[in-house]
């Protein structure tokens, strides 16, 4: 899009506009199929949703070459017009062929609209910022391309009178919120669409056009058969009926010979073999194969120039080396031939090639084709990954390659141990926070690794130590043990009992058993952990502190007060002589030592601390720093328990306005605070102040927050507690 304003400047709040997500450009040639899509731009208002799904399939038992049928294409002409006319100012793009990619999509969303940082794991972000599209004046467009599971869109259905939804599946199955989205079949061009198009797309020599009308019948009409058949004959001396006598007799044989029905999964043989024609060494052939492995929504096109993709292609026969400029070259010729698209406006430049045509490719490869091509493409796309991943949504499209590269690859990428590609793109789905997905993606990688490499290999282990991690942090707590478990027997059996590994998987394990609820146990290991970082590191090492640290709440946790009171004070002495008494890690076991005593009853020592921590978070910090908010709200906990009801509102207004201000109105944060609050105004006998503010926080909570969140019940259980009070 070519005047659109950043993708990171804020909207909603600030009134800018903004573009979030990698919009596909107009193909060249673009229809706008007046005759056969002529619903979509009445139907696509301000609170409308319209699915643009396949106007007719292949049959049974062949690849469905007809679902190609430019779906896409209109909804970028659609979502271009209403951005250039100035009817949205959010336009969202999102390719939701999973529920990571849709995840991601919408947590860079929140992030540019919602102008604040989006804290949380990626499904209560994304279920903010769908809560927000509800409620917000600005007016916005949500594509999303390509939905291949409807159930990927579980609470993530974006609806509100001043949006718009555009969806685009192959998949003909009901999706949520279907019941209020218009349907709209997209079929095949109509014959003066089809004549159109083929007579714009042969400009260059109109002597090529003789037969124009014969070969768009026998083409069927399809857009994707133009497309190749016309970049074949721009690009070389035939006719329309040169073309099209070629066509017919390729036809015949591939119909004899599988059955085939579609013109596209004829012409894109054309287009191979003018490719094979073109290409000087046999460059642009031997990249194809690394194309089709990827996700052809995105790809990254400095993939094609990395050292990996550049050794493939001179060990695959090339005429001399191999530098930049020959894949730079081999890209275009592609392009030229009809088989992807290049698209130069984005930043990095993307590839983009229809999964028909990459399904294609794929079964046209010979075994060993396949296997060093899979192996160069993870290579690649390695080779091209970003430490920091700041940009989400490219983060996002790389993750689809690699999962696409995964699904065709099987095990070629566990020849002796995991491909590292497959542990980044782990890493990658954890440092997004997607949770539920990396709990997916790591256990399937745990089954392959334990199936193909063993159960005693090291890959093996740090796989498992990596779901363990990813269960943890989905708050799976009791899933998770019996996984540290198993890491820690390993590392005791391979490692021995007092290696840094080992100690460090059984605090680990403690951890976990805290999370679980299982505090008797977390005790013992904790304890055993602390004694062995002791023993290993000395008592004045910040590890063996921080081990400290998770006994101390173990013991808060199953009630053991007096033994975390005791600890606590043990290490505050420790971190204040070693850290200083203001460091950041000194005031939070401060802060956990107040609440020891708050949990013990002893209020007046609780009190105490509290003002000591927001005294010097405040001058540390700052007073609108996360953790000086954080302290400002236990301090009013404390004076509420102390019966101090004054200073406690005060503070508890403080803090809900602070939490509000930084983190915004709906954050999970934000909302707990509200209901401390509003129990706090029914302490005092404010029920209707009480009752007003548990129904807005029931009615946020239920928008965005996930189904069956543990705030959402118990907000609501207060309210029907107070309104029981006040009846």
């Amino acid at each position: 899009m070519d005047n659109r304003e950043p993708a990171d400047g804020p909207a909603g709040p600030h009134g800018g506009r903004v573009v979030s997500g990698a919009v596909p450009r107009l193909a060249d040639g673009f229809s706008a199929r007046l005759e056969t899509a002529p619903g979509l731009g009445t139907a696509l208002v301000p609170g409308a949703a319209v699915v643009l799904v396949p106007g007719q399939t292949a049959g049974e038992g062949s690849r469905d070459w007809l679902g190609s049928c430019g779906k896409t294409q209109l909804a970028v002409y659609f979502a271009e017009s209403l951005w250039q006319s100035r009817m949205v100012d959010l336009l969202v793009w999102v390719v939701a062929t999973s529920r990571a990619s849709i995840l991601s999509g919408f947590v860079a969303a929140a992030a540019a609209a919602m102008g604040t940082d989006p804290a949380g794991d990626a499904e209560s972000v994304a279920a903010r910022f769908v809560g927000w599209l509800g409620e917000t004046s600005q007016s916005w467009l949500v594509v999303l391309d390509d939905v291949s599971d409807t159930a990927d869109l579980d609470g993530l259905w974006p609806e509100g009178p001043t949006g718009r939804v555009l969806v685009t599946t192959r998949n003909s199955a009901p999706f949520p919120g279907q019941q209020r989205a218009l349907v709209l079949p997209v079929g095949v061009f109509s014959p003066r669409e089809a004549l159109s198009y083929l007579m714009g797309r042969l400009t260059a020599d109109p002597d090529q056009r003789l037969g124009a009308k014969d070969l768009v019948e026998d083409l069927g009409y399809e857009p994707s058969a133009l497309t190749q058949a016309t970049a074949v004959i721009s690009g070389s001396t035939m006719s329309c009926r040169d073309y099209r006598g070629y066509f017919v007799r390729r036809r015949q044989q591939m119909t004899a010979a599988s059955g085939v029905k579609s013109a596209a999964a004829v012409t894109w043989t054309f287009s191979f073999e003018q490719t094979e024609h073109l290409s000087p060494g046999g460059v642009a052939r031997s990249l194809l194969p690394i194309a089709a492995l990827l996700d052809g929504h995105a790809i990254p096109g400095a993939v094609f120039s990395t050292s990996a993709a550049r050794e493939y292609l001179a060990g695959e026969g090339a005429s001399g080396p191999v530098d930049r400029e020959h894949g730079q070259t081999a890209l275009l010729l592609l392009e030229r031939t009809g088989l992807l698209a290049i698209d130069l406006a984005g930043t990095p430049p993307m590839v983009r090639m229809s999964p028909l045509v990459q399904a294609a490719v794929r079964e046209a490869m010979p075994k060993g084709t396949m296997e060093s091509a899979c192996r160069a493409a993870a290579d690649a796309l390695l080779e091209v990954w970003p430490e920091d991943e700041a940009r989400a949504w490219l983060a996002g499209g790389l993750r689809s390659c690699a999962a696409s590269l995964q699904r065709a690859a099987g095990d070629v990428l566990w020849a002796d141990r995991c491909h590292p590609l497959l542990l980044r793109a782990g890493r990658s789905l954890d440092s997004a926070r997607l949770t539920g997905p990396a709990v997916t993606y790591w256990r399937e990688l745990a089954t392959v690794s334990d199936r193909v490499l063993g159960a005693g290999h090291p890959d093996t282990l740090v796989i498992g130590q990596k779901l363990a991690d990813a269960y943890l942090a989905d708050g799976q707590a009791a899933e998770a043990v019996p996984w540290f478990q198993w890491v820690l027997g390993d590392r005791l059996r391979a490692l021995g009992p007092d290696r840094p590994g080992t100690i460090a998987a059984r605090r680990n394990l403690g951890h976990a058993l805290v999370a679980a609820n299982q505090l008797a146990d977390a005790v013992t290991v904790l304890a055993a952990a602390v004694s062995d970082y002791g023993r290993f590191l000395g008592a004045d090492h910040l590890d063996t502190i921080g081990a400290q640290d998770e006994l101390a709440a173990a013991y808060r946790a199953a009630g053991q007060f007096t033994d975390a009171i005791q600890l606590y004070r043990r290490i505050l002495a420790d971190r204040e002589r070693l850290q200083g008494p203001r460091h950041p890690e000194t005031m939070t076991t401060r802060h956990e030592l107040a609440g020891a005593y708050l949990a013990d009853g002893q209020v007046k020592d609780a009190v105490s601390r509290y003002k000591r921590v927001l005294a010097d978070r405040e001058r540390a910090l700052g007073p609108d720093h996360l953790d000086t908010i954080a302290a400002r709200g236990s301090l009013g906990s404390a004076y509420h328990m102390a019966g101090r009801m004054s200073s406690a509102l005060q503070l508890y207004e403080q803090t809900r306005t602070g939490y509000e201000r930084v983190l915004g109105a709906d954050h999970p944060d934000t909302l707990a605070c509200a209901a401390n609050l509003a129990n706090a105004y029914y302490s005092v006998g404010r029920l209707t102040d009480a009752t007003a503010l548990l129904r807005d926080t029931v009615a946020r909570c239920e928008r965005v927050l996930p189904a069956g969140d543990p705030l959402t019940q118990t907000v609501r259980e207060s309210l029907t507690n107070i309104a029981g009070a006040e009846g």
